[in-house]
């Protein structure tokens, strides 16, 4: 990720994509299974889902645990926005309407594989970020990369680790965890 002098109210994204050596289907699989994205984690601790939901669909909620060493622990509500099997899922943090942050996996077959994506944006709504914004306005922008590099590289590791999972999943479609 280079410099973009980019400031919270400007809704900074960062996306990371890889190729992966399998069927949609069985990288859905593993997308969808968000109770397992705290294992490929150094950040995101626990995920638990509302409602009595156990699955992704259209307006969905769960609860994400997480734990940074400058930010502390904390949780958050994310709520399902957009969702299409085997191509994309989407969750806003917190307030839909007007989120803390967005998340979003998009899959497209590709050379026999699949082209697997993670996007994120930050804002516009207020996050944990914003209280370290508020004591040291000076440093926003500085403050705004240095999360947007934390972001980038915690998605490489998840969408390398998806990728291993799903490319090592046995002729049965299973994936061994």
């Amino acid at each position: 990720m280079e410099w973009t002098g980019a400031c919270y109210a400007d809704k900074p994204s960062v996306e990371v994509h890889t190729w992966i050596a399998a069927p949609p289907a069985r990288v859905w699989a593993l997308v969808a299974d968000i109770e397992l994205m705290p294992r490929w984690s150094s950040e995101l601790q626990s995920v638990e889902w509302l409602d009595g939901g156990s699955d992704p669909a259209p307006g969905a909620r769960f609860i994400g645990r997480s734990k940074h060493e400058a930010f502390g622990e904390w949780a958050t509500t994310s709520h399902i926005v957009e969702y299409e099997p085997s191509r994309t899922l989407a969750w806003a943090v917190e307030d839909p309407q007007h989120p803390s942050a967005i998340w979003r996996f998009t899959l497209a077959p590709q050379d026999g594989g699949t082209l697997l994506r993670q996007w994120m944006q930050m804002g516009p709504g207020r996050s944990g970020l914003s209280f370290a914004i508020d004591r040291m306005p000076e440093k926003e922008q500085k403050i705004v990369f240095v999360r947007m590099r934390e972001f980038e590289a915690n998605m490489t590791i998840t969408l390398e680790e998806i990728k291993k999972v799903a490319e090592g999943a046995g002729a049965s479609g299973e994936a061994s965890l």
